[in-house]
């Protein structure tokens, strides 16, 4: 691919792929300048493809944030594996995320093998370079390099932003010409009633990861905008079991009001709007089977 010269107007879409927790979330915002992904210290919260869009200079560079690439084990693993090859197979540039401090572990080396066998080659950026000495990130980005699939190698900090505007300057550069794909003031393509969802999900995990397993999704159920510019959301958590439903709605309802006040104050922030939140907990024991759950996330039903 060619670097194109500054001045006209360029469009570019790019892959974040990686390991779970390898950072993607991350740097999408960070690539973006504001929040468009959820961001939790536990693995594989991602499970939609969500488009993030940055500018640089006269270049528009449209991010997809993928799940993370993992061994898959159950349908909704199997879903979001998919959408992640899916999403770097649909752009234009990949760029594929490795976390400093594991390294080449096993899902590193599943991913390589992956492009090495669709024959693609990739840029590559060592995430959380902060974490490990020199030496060590050194070497283990000549080895990453002798694998033959990088076209260049980025250190960053996805967290702090070190090395993250090169890494964008580097993509605007390989942008080809041709308009923008979207107003110059939009930050994510992605419904509104999904956003509110994800946020909510959020919170969930940051509140409950040591109490609830992966078991829970948020479906919007109704968006009603109010003529005095506010919006009243009705979700429901969905859960598998009632002793989870019992977890997330607390003792006398202590831990549902809490949720329901972090995600509102979050949704207020990202929508600039008076939200009226209200949040319903159903046990919907094989939500993980349920094809429109995965229609709603925008995954594909694999079989």
């Amino acid at each position: 691919m060619t670097e194109v010269a500054a001045g006209a107007p360029r469009c570019g879409f790019v892959a974040l792929i990686g390991a779970p927790n390898a950072g993607k979330s991350t740097l999408l915002n960070a690539l973006v300048g504001a929040k468009v992904a959820i961001v939790t210290h536990k693995v594989q919260t991602t499970r939609t493809k969500v488009t993030g869009i940055g500018m640089y200079e006269n270049t528009q560079l449209v991010f997809i944030d993928t799940p993370g690439i993992f061994e898959p084990k159950r349908r909704l693993d199997r879903a979001m594996v998919n959408a992640a090859w899916k999403g770097s197979e649909d752009a234009e540039m990949t760029v594929l995320l490795i976390d400093a401090k594991k390294g080449m572990n096993e899902e590193v080396e599943r991913i390589i093998k992956g492009l090495k066998n669709a024959k693609r080659r990739v840029i590559l950026a060592i995430n959380k370079i902060d974490t490990v000495r020199r030496e060590q990130l050194l070497a283990l980005a000549q080895s990453l390099h002798e694998e033959g699939v990088f076209d260049e190698i980025f250190m960053i900090s996805a967290l702090t932003g070190d090395g993250v505007q090169d890494l964008k300057a580097h993509l605007s550069g390989l942008s080809p010409e041709g308009p923008w794909m979207y107003p110059e003031d939009q930050i994510a393509d992605v419904t509104m009633r999904l956003l509110a969802a994800e946020i909510t999900r959020e919170k969930i995990y940051l509140r409950l990861h040591d109490e609830l397993p992966y078991a829970t999704t948020v479906e919007t159920e109704k968006w009603e905008d109010r003529k005095d510019g506010s919006v009243r959301i009705e979700q429901v958590i969905h859960v598998e079991r009632d002793s989870q439903k019992g977890i997330v709605i607390g003792k006398q309802g202590s831990m549902l009001k809490i949720l329901g006040q972090l995600a509102r104050e979050d949704m207020q922030e990202n929508f600039d709007r008076k939200v009226h939140l209200f949040l319903h907990v159903r046990v919907t024991e094989r939500w993980a089977e349920d094809r429109t759950m995965y229609k709603d996330m925008g995954l594909d039903f694999v079989e």
